[in-house]
């Protein structure tokens, strides 16, 4: 029989969630442990190292916050960190507060059972076997990688990588032929790296996306200091826009469809300038009317078509969808790549990948040759890691039973029939659509809030009832109905994953659903059964 670790709290991953929940918990004296699939910390930025890795939410603002000390002695190198400084980062924090030590590496929950006799949670894992009180899935919104089944993919002779599995040593590109399947945000990264590197580099696209400069930079020590002199008042501000990631401009009420047409360029080029999110904020209806939607949109079509020299080129990079239904990406010269001479664009839009060959790849009524192929998938987002640890509830239900027509919880943190299971930043909060770390020690400290109070009034168990579920997941759905994020498929909606049923799974607006979660809390738990 394998030997059992009781503990009071499992916390389940090691990417920023995972050490917040370690941190915060065992601050309350509670007995936690945590497991991790990795051999270390950094969650995303663990697996994540492709070439030109890097975060979408300047650095700065994607931090923690709940620490000063921490706040005021972290430098930043550059305005959008680089996979290896984020790591290294979340590395930092592991070794200032002490967190490696409460966590079992290279250890992949096969099973969590809730035993309802016991009130206790059963988690079966590579390494062992963990029984909980509680158990706190920080298990990450894209932490579960998109393989789709190319048919002939296992006989291709060389290198395959995917972008979210990518090798840990650095990969030498130069003198090879290489192909890369997807134009998502990855590969709008890794692109223009691997371009600088590679002999040849075929692209091939099924559907373009929508992106904007980025205008990373040194980070200017100026900038840095004043940003740590005012910290608390902006993390305060933050708090307060729907995404949580504060720009340069302030937020603008008009509408994109009534502007001047001169006002209307002067004002895009100065975001297109400026760079980074910012851009979407340039008027308030961008995600609400199509005509607004169009105007925008095509405004950066007509960037796309002065930054790419040839013209049938540029129409296929051109999106003709709505912008901004997906996440949008920040890119550094990924247009301008497609002028190189050894740079190809490959639109498998009608037929797709054909086959894959023991040489490369057969699309578009070709065949490649490659030395390697480079997968950028994507993930299978919000619900995949979760469904993969196997977790059963009450009376036997699975979560992947309970989850087959959609994700369904209560405020993105608790699941019906599985007591004492959290998750954060689940499905049903707006996690991917914000600021995910300020997103993070939103629900962690909610969490532990959670937990204090039901020790303090001697209660064993905590369950979503199933009406606060239904009605959370009609809110979810009836917010983002009433936008045009559902107009596209996307992984918002699992649309990348053949079979997943399409429910739109991110709320939109941050500070609504904080409040709304700190109302539940003051209300005893409204929505919730404790026993």
């Amino acid at each position: 029989m394998r030997l059992v670790e009781e503990c009071d709290v499992l916390v389940v991953g090691a990417g920023f969630g995972g050490l917040y929940a370690l941190y915060l918990l065992r601050q309350e004296g509670f007995h936690v442990k945590g497991v991790e699939r990795a051999s270390g910390v950094g969650g995303t930025w663990f697996w994540n190292r492709y070439p030109g890795a890097r975060c979408d939410v300047e650095s700065l603002q994607y931090s923690y916050s709940f620490d000063d000390e921490l706040q005021q002695e972290w430098e930043w190198s550059e305005r959008y960190a680089a996979q290896p400084e984020i790591l290294e980062y979340a590395e930092h924090v592991a070794d200032r507060f002490d967190l490696s030590s409460l966590i079992a590496f290279d250890t992949n929950v096969e099973a969590a059972t809730f035993n309802e006799d016991s009130g206790r949670w059963r988690v079966e894992t590579s390494q062992g076997v963990y029984e909980a009180q509680f158990l706190v899935a920080a298990t990450g919104c894209l932490s579960t990688t998109n393989l789709p089944k190319f048919d002939g993919l296992s006989n291709f002779t060389g290198d395959v990588l995917h972008t979210g599995q990518w090798p840990h040593e650095p990969v030498d590109f130069t003198g090879q032929r290489v192909g890369i399947i997807g134009t998502g945000s990855s590969a709008v990264q890794a692109i223009p790296v691997i371009a600088a590197q590679a002999a040849h580099l075929s692209v091939f696209q099924r559907t373009p996306n929508y992106s904007v400069p980025a205008r990373n930079e040194p980070l200017d020590p100026r900038v840095q200091t004043a940003t740590k002199q005012n910290y608390e008042a902006l993390r305060q501000a933050a708090q307060e826009e729907r995404s949580g990631i504060l720009s340069v401009f302030p937020p603008n009420e008009d509408s994109a469809k009534d502007a001047d047409p001169l006002e209307f360029k002067n004002r895009m080029d100065e975001r297109w300038e400026e760079g980074g999110f910012g851009f979407y904020r340039a008027y308030a209806d961008i995600g609400i009317d199509p005509t607004s939607n169009e105007r925008v949109a095509e405004y950066v079509r007509s960037q796309i078509v002065d930054l790419v020299d040839d013209a049938a080129t540029a129409q296929l990079l051109a999106p003709t969808n709505t912008i901004a239904c997906k996440r949008p990406c920040l890119d550094t010269g990924y247009y301008e790549t497609f002028n190189l001479p050894h740079v190809e664009l490959v639109d498998i839009s009608s037929e797709g990948i054909e086959a894959i060959t023991s040489d490369g790849v057969r699309a578009a009524g070709r065949d490649f040759e490659f030395d390697v192929l480079i997968l950028a998938t994507g993930f299978d987002a919000m619900t995949g890691a979760l469904l993969n640890m196997n977790i059963t509830g009450k009376g036997g239900s699975t979560l992947s039973n309970a989850w087959s027509a959609g994700p369904r919880n209560y405020l993105g943190l608790s699941i019906p029939e599985f007591p004492n299971l959290f998750t954060v930043t689940g499905p049903g909060s707006p996690s991917v659509l914000t600021n995910m770390i300020m997103a993070i020690e939103q629900h962690v400290e909610w969490i532990r809030d959670c937990l204090v109070a039901l020790r303090q009034k001697g209660i064993k168990t905590i369950e979503a009832s199933p009406q606060a579920a239904d009605s959370w997941v009609d809110h979810v759905n009836r917010i983002a109905n009433q936008t045009l994020y559902p107009t596209c498929n996307s992984w918002y909606l699992g649309a990348n994953i053949p079979g997943k049923t399409r429910v739109f799974m991110p709320l939109i607006g941050y500070p609504p659903y904080a409040e709304r979660c700190q109302q539940v809390a003051d209300n005893n738990y409204e929505g919730f059964a404790l026993a």
